[in-house]
């Protein structure tokens, strides 16, 4: 590890919203502190919706905070920092440039002049591993390819600190493994310029296998909940005991509030909140493996997921959506069956919709508000727009479309209401298959 110095990167009590529709402001971000120093590569974990990506671009100067500091090297942000760069999930090529004219572009942006744009993009090139490939389009390169022309892109800059958003989720898992170790050991070897890593990802093993510290982050608003250290010299084992047991422990650092949310799940008035993206489909399957013998209703999540073949991006979504409908429950990285739990997979098709229809009633809000909506309306029935302006003004309009969607999903396997997607009017089931509220 390289040896650690005062911050590059400096946040205190940080805050970020949005203007809902109603106008009044939702935080996305409240009260965020996090410290980058030189020598270190930080992961950053926590749901979809938590704000993750939101901290990045305020920390590469693309979007600015409403609240807080923010400092580099001292000195308050405000845009681009020269000494920051960033990587994109999507890549960000420009199609119709070669490879060597993507990665000069920030050069060029600079005012740096031909020759040496030239030859500082040729040397980045070289350096991730793409040499004879200058002349190359982007659709000419597989998806590994592709991004390590955003990453030399982001190096030939040659930033004090490289901020990295999902950089390796689009590839396939051995590209993004074989990418993820030739950064570390162009970071270990010194041939990076870069000082510092910010790393978000929803990978936890791969923030183990990278990081010196592993932030998680909690949603609604997001902010830091948890901070784990690690000593382990790098390059790290991923079978070893040691990572093993960081990884365990991440996992119950990450679902450590889901228990108690789905405790209250029914009391909160709050119909905008963020449902798991989890479809029924999944959860089943879950709750099936859940109750073979194997795992006699009891599972650590890292062997979950590897018995499921899950990451953790659709694994962690379906443990909190089955601790919020109350069929399992999360106990420190553990994901246990309850007896209703039990009792639903031991159900035939119809039980189990019946028993999902209950619980969707009893715990979701929204569910229940949808359900309540229709019995009130004389003809059964109500345009999803009514319920989508309900939700837009504590969320934006994407996150209010998925939030729908997926009470609609649930909703529709419980036999709570229908849906007709061609007019997108929700409407209370026939009378023979309506669960008792």
């Amino acid at each position: 590890m390289k040896e650690a110095q005062e911050a590059i990167i400096d946040l205190q009590h940080v805050g970020k919203g949005f203007r809902a529709a109603d106008g009044n402001a939702r935080p996305v971000l409240q009260d965020v502190d996090l410290h980058l120093a030189p020598g270190e590569i930080v992961a950053l974990l926590g749901p979809s919706g938590s704000g993750k990506s939101t901290l990045l671009r305020i920390i590469a100067g693309l979007i600015a905070a409403d609240s807080g500091e923010v400092r580099y090297r001292g000195q308050p942000l405000h845009g681009p920092a020269r000494g920051i760069a960033m990587v994109f999930q999507s890549f960000a090529l420009f199609p119709w440039l070669t490879v060597q004219q993507n990665v000069e572009l920030g050069l060029e942006a600079r005012g740096v002049d031909a020759a040496e744009r030239a030859r500082r993009a040729a040397q980045a090139i070289a350096l991730i591993g793409l040499a004879g490939f200058e002349g190359a389009l982007p659709r000419e390169l597989s998806g590994g390819m592709r991004q390590r022309v955003g990453i030399a892109r982001a190096l030939v800059v040659e930033p004090d600190v490289l901020l990295m958003d999902e950089a390796f989720s689009a590839l396939d898992v051995l590209t993004g493994e074989r990418l993820r170790d030739d950064i570390l050991a162009l970071w270990e070897g010194g041939s990076m310029p870069t000082q510092a890593m910010l790393i978000v990802s929803h990978n936890i093993e791969e923030a183990v296998l990278m990081a010196d510290r592993v932030l998680v982050f909690a949603a609604d608003p997001g902010c830091v909940r948890a901070e784990l250290p690690i000593t382990l010299p790098r390059p790290r084992d991923g079978d070893s005991i040691e990572v093993r047991l960081l990884v365990d422990q991440v996992y119950a650092l990450m679902t450590a509030g889901a228990a108690g949310h789905a405790a209250h799940g029914a009391k909160r008035a709050v119909l905008a909140e963020r449902l798991p993206e989890a479809d029924v489909t999944r959860m089943e399957g879950l709750l099936e493996l859940l109750a073979q013998d194997d795992f006699a209703g009891r599972a650590d999540l890292p062997r979950l997921a590897d018995e499921s073949e899950l990451t953790d991006h659709d694994l962690l979504p379906l443990t909190r959506a089955l601790s919020l409908l109350g069929l399992a429950r999360l106990d420190e990285g553990d994901l246990l069956l309850t007896p209703l739990g039990r009792h639903y997979v031991d159900s035939a098709h119809g039980g189990r919709q019946r028993i999902f229809g209950q619980q969707l009633l009893e715990r979701v809000p929204l569910a229940a508000h949808i359900r309540h909506s229709l019995e009130q309306d004389p003809a059964g029935q109500l345009a999803d727009a009514h319920f989508l302006a309900l939700l837009r003004d504590s969320l934006d309009e994407a996150e209010a479309e998925r939030v729908l969607h997926r009470a609609i999903e649930w909703g529709r396997y419980g036999e709570v209401f229908e849906y007709d997607f061609h007019t997108g009017m929700i409407h209370l089931p026939a009378p023979d298959v309506a669960p008792q509220g």
